[in-house]
């Protein structure tokens, strides 16, 4: 006597469903939607800002990041 799991078909139909936006049918290009598109870039831009700003006493130490030399003082206050 086998005792059958009701787990199994449902994982399969979700990895139908899965591969079904990975590789869609019909061979048909499908392109990004223009929303997701702008919130990957807006993410990844304030990723790489907090990045910049944890790393900034590393980055001066090698000369990648300078605050405020060789500014003219004219532009930096009102």
């Amino acid at each position: 006597m086998q005792i059958q799991s009701k787990a199994l078909p449902q994982s399969f139909s979700l990895r139908r469903e899965i591969q079904s936006y990975i590789a869609p049918a019909g061979g048909r290009g499908e392109t990004s939607h223009p929303l997701l598109v702008f919130s990957v870039v807006a993410l990844l831009t304030l990723f790489a800002i907090v990045e910049i700003d944890l790393h900034s006493a590393q980055l001066q130490a090698i000369g990648l990041l300078s605050h405020g030399i060789g500014i003219d003082p004219v532009f930096l206050s009102p």
